[in-house]
């Protein structure tokens, strides 16, 4: 897996691309003296150049330590939500596979009606009743929506594993079905909840930026990308810079999860890759 992840042009391009926006999250505060909340009096809606890389926006702050900050927060809130709703997809689907009957039916009629749920609606009427319980309830709330797809497709799976012939072996030798699914079933799904999960990481980020570009979402005097969007969104053309820089970094987000997921795909099921690109 890991020499064709190595070959692979889009795994490469997907890594260096989120690698240099993790940096450019972590690192970038350090590289200038401008903290994203400081005001610089004098130079308001200044251009980009050498004192302010990025410009700056209408009260004076610098916009590069904007994006930074608001990209380090993007990416905690898209990995969180990614992992919480991993985790959620993966417990429920996996009992709902296995353990099938009454159980599957109870645990599917509850996906299917969180599914019909107008989840964006509901998270723009709940969003701003957590903001007094820290910033970690944003990110559950957020994944307590993102995880349905992941169970239906983590079910499908179990039941195709249920019927293999190292389940069956291990039922008969009287193993619990909680032993069975953590030893037999769980290392089976490894490769598929890998790269759900780094999908996912985009998927949140865009339901994070949606929030926030609303106003529902990161509040000041923080920020995240979408917050900056939503700032500049009425002076793109006058002030380009102040929207361009944050817009270009969401887009490089995004693209940069998809093309790992995908180069994570095509490594850990090569079979399906080619069946894929044969179409």
């Amino acid at each position: 897996m890991v020499r064709r992840l190595v070959r692979s042009p889009t795994a490469l391009a997907g890594t260096a691309l989120l690698l240099g926006l993790s940096l450019l999250a972590f690192a970038g505060p350090a590289l200038t003296r401008w903290g994203y909340a400081d005001v610089d009096y004098s130079a308001l809606h200044r251009p980009p150049g050498a004192e302010h890389w990025f410009g700056t926006n209408r009260i004076g702050q610098d916009v590069f330590a904007q994006c930074a900050r608001g990209l380090q927060k993007s990416l905690f809130i898209g990995v969180l939500v990614a992992f919480f709703a991993t985790v959620l997809g993966t417990v429920v689907g996996v009992c709902a596979g296995y353990l099938g009957g009454w159980t599957d039916r109870a645990l599917m009629f509850f996906v299917d009606l969180m599914l019909v749920v107008p989840a964006f609606l509901v998270l723009v009427v709940l969003a701003p009743r957590l903001r007094g319980l820290g910033w970690l309830a944003y990110p559950g709330l957020l994944a307590v929506f993102g995880w349905m797809v992941t169970a239906r497709a983590v079910r499908a799976q179990t039941r195709s594993l249920r019927e293999r012939e190292f389940v069956r072996v291990a039922r008969y030798l009287g193993v619990g079905p909680v032993a069975v699914m953590r030893r037999h079933v769980l290392p089976h799904l490894a490769g598929f909840l890998i790269t759900d999960a780094t999908v996912a990481v985009a998927g949140a980020v865009l339901s994070e930026t949606g929030l926030s570009y609303l106003g529902f979402g990161v509040q000041p005097p923080d920020v995240s990308l979408g917050s900056l969007i939503a700032d500049a969104a009425e002076v793109p053309v006058t002030y380009p810079w102040m929207f361009f820089f944050p817009a270009g970094l969401l887009v490089c987000l995004v693209l940069a999860c998809h093309l790992v997921g995908e180069a994570l795909r095509d490594a850990l099921d090569p079979a399906g890759a080619a069946v894929g690109g044969g179409r």
